[in-house]
């Protein structure tokens, strides 16, 4: 018999079928429906299935969405602080009504599960976030998430499993709820600490677990989040191999590192109680947070008093002990990491901040001993080196005409010659020709033009090259777009070649200035469809003022100061 908390509400829910109906459930689906899951969907359908969402046993219904929303509980009483929600296109809830069977499948439309549709209902997306996340600004990041992602129907039931979903990364760290009980009981291990973390572990947040499980008199898992929506700044795969190398810091007997598919919702003090109903399904009897942060390592979303706050209230129904810890800084005098209301006033205290790490990581700066284990500085760095051996993006924007093709080449060559690594130009023209010939020009089709030299610059910075893009691009939104493809994996620097339109009109070599003053073409950037200058790039040059020559030689001394060559 294990000793080890019961699961929230009692019991783990295994909603898989047992195996002897799953093969019938199997030859069944294709008289189903069926939708394509996103990966946070995919997320949370694996977490219902195993059990760590237990006490639930599907997407949440009507009753318990609007209960969770407006008072943190389910329909029966039961405290619960998220939606747990499947939102689908409209048309294919036109195909479906209650009582009706929906094939779920994984994005290569293999099928994991069935769902026994309760409840269809187009949610309040702004009530929900104002329940939620207490506003609806866009900028927020749970409501970016929600406004943006989400189909405009929710459909909820009980869900049925068939296949666990197939991961192939971190598979010796992956564990069901079951598993890990088990692991637990196997080890001896009664009192556990779980420690959240979707980000780089630094210095401060080693403190707060040493303190933890010396508080708890208990083990220590550190329970990595490799779902989608983590707010991932630093590459899952180097994230792991760096948590690897900081199990050394902690003794072997007693610390063990697990992943975890669970979606962010950066939900502040309603997320704080999620994880922690989470870790007690997974068999922790403690979970540790910083409240500075509402979890460790994760960001910021509502102050640390409101998350303690609602642990507090919530501590008898969480059942789990929840552990909230002050910050904790960097002290040189004593080369010691403290809680911060324990420094000297007389002392100097150094904030440590996870921030100003992967501001570090991407810059190619120092990373400080006093801020993280230097073997992991030493691995993060293999994923994200200095940055004049990083990977690289210019895009230049601006009027046809206004010299971008022109500037675009020479800087190619100036590239060339310094060496070092690979440089493609993706010309407007030539993408238009090899990559997009079957795209017109209506703005729709632009953008998607736009977006797909975004990725390819995105997949030849990932891989330490310099691509060069030339594009007239006149929309802000779609740069925005393209720009948020690249920085995760390398450098973006945005030109903006701003000659003026009468002058870009004067040259016209191709004679569509012409034309489109002449009504024979429709929707022609600075005739009769706008281009929306760049508010801050990087750099701005006209060639008014300068050669294309001596333009290039601008963005290479750009490139030199922001560190990118050297």
């Amino acid at each position: 018999m294990s000793n080890l908390i019961t699961p929230y509400g009692g019991e783990l829910k295994d909603l898989y079928l047992p195996a002897a109906e799953r093969e019938t459930e199997r030859e069944r689906l294709k008289e189903y429906p069926a939708w394509d899951l996103t990966p946070r969907q995919l997320c949370d359908l694996e977490l219902l299935l195993c059990g760590a969402f237990s006490p639930l046993e599907g997407f949440l219904t009507r009753s318990d969405y609007e209960g969770v929303c407006e008072r943190k509980r389910l329909a029966d009483g039961t405290l619960w602080p998220l939606p747990i929600t499947l939102d689908i296109p409209g048309a294919l809830a036109n195909r479906l009504e209650p009582g009706a069977r929906l094939a779920l499948r994984d994005p290569e439309g293999v099928p994991l599960a069935v769902l026994d549709v309760e409840a269809l209902w187009e949610p309040d997306r702004r009530r929900e976030a104002m329940c939620v996340y207490g506003c609806d600004d866009p900028a927020h990041p749970g409501v970016r998430l929600l406004l943006e992602r989400s189909h405009p129907v929710y459909a909820g039931g009980r869900v049925s499993g068939i296949d666990m979903p197939v991961h192939y990364e971190f598979r010796a760290r992956r564990h069901t709820p079951s598993e890990l009980r088990a692991v637990f009981d196997k080890l001896g291990w009664r009192r556990v600490v779980a420690l959240h973390t979707q980000n780089v572990l630094h210095h401060g947040h080693q403190a707060l677990a040493h303190r933890a499980v010396q508080h708890a008199e208990a083990n220590l898992l550190l329970h990595a989040s490799v779902g989608d929506g983590t707010g991932e700044r630093v590459d899952p795969f180097a994230r792991m191999r760096a948590y690897e190398q900081l199990l050394a810091q902690f003794p072997e007997q007693t610390t063990m590192l697990s992943v975890v598919p669970l979606a962010s919702r950066f939900a502040g003090a309603r997320e704080a109680l999620w994880q922690a109903i989470v870790r007690r399904n997974y068999g922790c009897s403690h979970f540790a947070i910083g409240e500075r942060h509402g979890s460790a390592a994760g960001p910021a979303m509502v102050s640390g008093d409101h998350v303690a706050e609602a642990l507090r209230r919530h501590a008898d129904e969480l059942g789990i002990e929840v552990l909230v810890f002050p910050e904790f800084v960097y002290v040189p005098e004593r080369d010691a990491y403290l809680p911060r209301a324990a420094v000297d006033g007389a002392e100097t205290s150094v904030a440590l901040s996870s921030a100003d790490l992967h501001q570090r990581l991407r810059a190619g700066d120092e990373i400080p001993s006093w801020l993280l284990q230097p073997a992991v500085a030493a691995e993060l760095r293999r994923t994200y080196p200095p940055r004049h051996r990083q990977g690289l993006t210019v895009f230049l924007t601006g009027l046809s005409g206004a010299g971008k093709s022109t500037i675009a080449n020479a800087l190619r060559v100036k590239l060339l010659e310094l060496g070092g690594r690979p440089v493609t130009l993706l010309d407007g023209d030539i993408v238009r020709k090899h990559l997009s010939s079957e795209l017109g020009f209506s703005k729709e089709h632009r953008d998607l033009n736009i977006l797909r030299i975004g990725f390819v610059a995105s997949e030849i910075t990932k891989n330490g090259g310099i691509a060069i893009c030339a594009p007239i691009a006149p929309y802000r939104e779609t740069r925005a777009r393209v720009r948020a493809m690249i920085e995760p994996v390398g450098g973006m620097i945005e030109v903006h070649v701003a000659t003026p339109l009468a002058v870009c009109e004067a040259r016209d070599r191709k004679g569509l200035y012409a034309k489109a003053r002449a009504g024979l073409i429709k929707g022609f950037t600075g005739i009769d469809d706008p281009y929306e200058a760049p508010e801050n790039p990087e750099l701005r040059v006209d060639t008014l003022d300068c050669s294309p020559d001596e333009a290039a030689q601008r963005i290479l001394l750009k490139l030199e100061s922001l560190g990118y060559i050297r």
